[in-house]
């Protein structure tokens, strides 16, 4: 038998019922309160599985398998081993049948209930498959169509990670295809001057070369969304955009985009207390050689690292500024108003 052949062999599962089978046989539903919406349609799914890469012999981590749709496409792919990780449980006797089917090709799968926001990804993968992060890519991919309601959160997290080089990314530059909806598939990849630029697009594009794969209608979801589906692939940078911390970093695009509609040194002079914010404002912007007349959409990511080391050099010279906090000072300004309103109320 040639290798060709042995590797088809492997790919051939034993015949499982259709998912839609499944999902009336176990009186599935999508539950509203996880933000669930199945994807059944398999040219789809086989598309998502696609722009992934090739997953043979890999190790795989699947986010929100659900009913397996997407986990069937994986699974053709014979990877080594795939790593579910579940939130429902109302999906473990589904993927169990899918466990039994796919170890009969002699490959693995484990199943993980539980939020994957609160799963340690650091012992998922074996240290053995690590690769230099300056040298191929190890062979890992993270696949996931996720909740709308989890999915920012969780590539702010896992772009943290990169930054960090923790969990999948301890092992090298670890490839993420992921689903999110349109607008924020959009943003994530919006260039400089684009429409949709925001905090998001620095964010993402200063560790990772983000692309938008293709669109999903929203009709072929079950039940349907309101709005359609982007395929986002995410591929950490050898050398990131920035060497600030993901932190201190994020902490300077929160300020670049506070305003979006106006020129940038406003976004910029909120960095720093009333007293002195107009001359620091300017100060900041010429160290950095930043035009302050740009508006925050037309910033690189590279303008945003030049801010953000003006800033450090600021607060190195001037240190009473170091314990300064915009949004805490705009809280106490928001008390102090409502305590002037109570006392008015109770005057009256």
């Amino acid at each position: 038998m040639s290798a060709s052949t042995t590797k088809m062999a492997a790919l051939r599962l034993p015949p499982l019922p259709t998912i839609a089978d499944i999902i009336r046989t176990h009186k599935l539903s999508a539950r509203k309160s996880l933000s669930q919406n199945f994807l059944l349609n398999e040219r789809i799914t086989d598309k998502i599985v696609k722009k992934a890469g090739d997953l043979t012999g890999s190790y795989v981590l699947e986010v929100g398998p659900g009913p397996g749709a997407l986990t069937r496409s994986i699974m053709r792919q014979n990877p080594k081993k795939l790593i579910l990780v579940e939130k429902d449980h109302r999906f473990l006797p589904t993927l169990n049948m899918l466990q039994e089917a796919f170890e009969l090709t002699g490959s693995k799968i484990d199943i993980i209930i539980n939020d994957i926001l609160k799963v340690q990804m650091d012992a998922l993968f074996p240290k053995e498959i690590a690769e230099d992060w300056n040298d191929k890519r190890p062979r890992i991919f993270i696949i996931g169509n996720l909740p709308f309601s989890v999915s920012t959160h969780l590539i702010i997290k896992w772009l943290k990670a990169i930054s960090e080089h923790k969990g999948p990314w301890s092992l090298g530059r670890s490839k993420m295809t992921l689903t999110f909806q349109k607008e924020v598939a959009e943003r994530l990849v919006a260039p400089e001057y684009g429409v949709q630029r925001c905090r998001l697009s620095v964010m993402a594009q200063a560790w990772t070369f983000p692309n938008h794969q293709f669109t999903i209608p929203g009709r072929v979801f079950v039940p349907k969304p309101d709005v359609d589906v982007g395929v986002v692939s995410f591929v950490p940078l050898m050398t990131p955009q920035t060497k600030h911390s993901f932190d201190f970093f994020e902490l300077i695009t929160r300020h670049v985009f506070s305003f979006r509609q106006k020129y940038c040194i406003r976004c910029i002079e909120t960095l720093f207390p009333l007293y002195c914010r107009k001359e620091m404002g300017e100060t900041l912007c010429k160290i950095a050689d930043i035009d302050p007349t740009l508006k925050p959409t037309q910033l690189s990511v590279s303008d945003v690292d030049k801010i953000a080391t003006a800033y450090e050099f600021l607060l190195q010279k001037h240190t009473e500024l170091q314990t300064y906090d915009y949004r805490a000072s705009r809280r106490l300004l928001h008390d102090k108003y409502l305590d002037e309103v109570t006392i008015s109320d109770y005057r009256d």
